[in-house]
């Protein structure tokens, strides 16, 4: 079963209100019932209304199920979700989203553009976490990650990568992948995605 955490309505971000409202809209231009987006996601109609009323912040585990099933890489959604910047996106302006079950943290550092495909994040994982995405949004994916620092394993089509600070893993996505660090060691990377 899927895991969301249950916010405090106080603690709910605007970012989560306008994910959950792109939810919402993305269902509707599909024309689909929550029980289809249920099948074609894996993910329970119950927790997918709780999504789309703002009631939970998702993971990055179904935000990937979500995307799979619109054909969306995350990114893709989350520039969906911003309203559009000039060329340059100063730090402070780039949006970061937290995983509220794993402490992922990821920063868009490009800025988001409808009409362009590659983008930059920048991305933390905290010590002995493991997030697993079922699938990819769109088969052969092209990313580039650069570990900066700490450890990190990374499984992709059953292989799974060790790398360690320095390290560059390039990589398609065809099916499965999973992110995991050690128990004493967080990492910290960056992602380019093409």
């Amino acid at each position: 079963m899927e895991n969301t955490n249950t916010p405090d309505t106080s603690t709910t971000t605007s970012f989560d209100r306008q994910i959950a409202q792109r939810l919402k809209s993305l269902r509707a231009a599909q024309n689909w019932s929550l029980d289809e987006l249920a099948t074609r996601s894996a993910i329970s109609r119950a927790t997918l209304s709780r999504l789309e009323n703002a009631e939970v912040s998702p993971t990055a585990s179904v935000l990937g199920k979500l995307c799979t099933a619109y054909g969306l890489t995350m990114s893709r959604l989350m520039r969906m979700v911003e309203e559009d910047f000039a060329p340059v996106v100063r730090r402070s302006a780039q949006t970061v989203w937290t995983d509220p079950e794993h402490g992922f943290r990821r920063r868009s550092v490009s800025p988001p553009a409808q009409t362009l495909s590659g983008e930059a994040l920048a991305c933390e994982l905290e010590a002995g976490t493991r997030i697993e995405y079922d699938d990819t949004p769109r088969p052969g994916l092209e990313h580039h990650l650069i570990l900066v620092e700490g450890q990190l394993a990374v499984t992709v089509d059953g292989q799974t990568h060790d790398l360690q600070a320095g390290d560059c893993l390039r990589y398609q996505l065809f099916g499965p992948s999973a992110f995991e660090t050690p128990q004493k060691n967080s990492a910290r990377y960056f992602l380019f995605i093409v």
